[in-house]
């Protein structure tokens, strides 16, 4: 009948996004959904190397892994997803790609955000954000991500507030043991007390500078005495070998030691403190409960304000800046740059500090 509410779903596929941090922001939305439809047949679609991210996680029946690439990419997925049988998806991805591709495999509802021209291959087109001028609201993802299943167990927009899920990650004992061989190649032992810096970025203008990441390693080293991991990806391998060099004191460069997503998570697991710019390790500590100081040049936070248990300590480039406007529209007023050596390291001290105080009362509760 017309107007009536569309029964829960009963086979749903779940199309994850296709980054890393956005992967770990969406674990409160693919809980949701593994809580709310406890018969229900639960599918996911990840590219390649989010199913590292997610793995140990009990929310999916079955994770389809392929990428789409090439003019005929979308009908090659399609064609893996069809025998399932979904009779709705959510799409979590904002492509017109992972649109078509859910089209061509027939999935009867389609929920999404009606952007990217894709509004034609969707059934429920859901209205993103948008500021009084037209352009999107720095929305957390997670909030994002949440807005769209609640849309399909039926619920209101008002619900999102009560969505007050942690990130959730898991490390397998197999990403564990690589966690573990890694830690031997570089001669560390695995009881050390360790940070992790982080000082990569897929976008130059997140990436506080090498100098400063550098002195902070060996003030960590030396007032701290904490072992150090500096991570990067493959291709940021010279960047970390640079701050490594100019720190003064022991680092390891763990792209040099074949780090891979799973086995950063249970090295992040297990590390006491970890700095970083606004990247996806980021969201790895979070959802492990380890304390965080987190840069942001400009970017605006609140595109990715996430529960941080462990404690999270954000320092932006401009903290002056009014909330109506957003930092991604004043490169210039918040350049990474303007966040100081000596404020990431009072910021670090809090961090530890807390973690302490933290930790402490949970040995003595009286």
């Amino acid at each position: 009948m017309p107007g009536s509410t569309p029964p829960k779903p009963l086979r749903l596929l779940v199309v994850c996004p296709s980054w890393l941090g956005d992967c770990v922001m969406a674990t409160p939305t693919l809980k949701l959904l593994r809580d709310s439809l406890p018969g229900a047949f639960i599918g996911g679609l990840v590219r390649p190397g989010m199913d590292e991210v997610l793995a140990g996680l009990p929310y999916f029946d079955e994770l389809h892994v392929a990428r789409s690439s090439g003019v005929m990419g979308p009908k090659f997925v399609a064609a893996k997803i069809r025998p399932r049988r979904y009779d709705t998806t959510i799409l979590l991805t904002n492509s017109f790609s992972t649109a078509l591709i859910v089209r061509i495999a027939g999935i009867p509802r389609r929920i999404g955000y009606d952007r990217d021209a894709r509004g034609l291959l969707l059934t429920d087109r859901i209205a993103p954000p948008k500021r009084s001028d037209g352009r999107r609201s720095p929305v957390s993802a997670v909030a994002y991500y949440q807005t769209l299943a609640l849309h399909a167990l039926g619920k209101s927009q008002a619900d999102v507030l009560n969505c007050k899920e942690n990130l959730s990650l898991s490390a397998t004992p197999a990403e564990h043991a690589a966690a573990a061989a890694i830690l031997l190649r570089a001669g560390i032992s695995p009881d050390a007390p360790r940070a992790i810096l982080n000082p990569g970025g897929n976008n130059a203008a997140k990436r506080w500078p090498v100098d400063r990441f550098a002195a902070l390693a060996q003030y960590l080293h030396t007032a701290h005495g904490l072992t150090i991991l500096i991570n990067g990806s493959p291709g940021e391998a010279d960047l970390v070998d640079e701050i490594a060099k100019q720190a003064g004191v022991p680092c390891t460069c763990l792209p040099r030691l074949g780090i891979t997503i799973g086995s950063l998570k249970a090295l992040v697991k297990g590390s006491v403190l970890m700095v970083t710019n606004d990247t996806g390790p980021r969201h790895i500590a979070a959802a492990f409960g380890v304390p965080l100081v987190s840069l942001f040049g400009p970017t605006d936070p609140r595109w990715t304000t996430i529960p941080a248990p462990g404690g999270e300590e954000i320092l932006a480039a401009d903290p002056t800046l009014p909330e109506s406007e957003v930092a991604d529209d004043h490169p210039e007023r918040c350049a990474i740059e303007h966040i100081s050596l000596e404020t990431v390291r009072q910021a670090s001290d809090r961090a530890i500090l807390g973690a302490q105080t933290r930790n402490k009362a949970l040995s003595d509760p009286s």
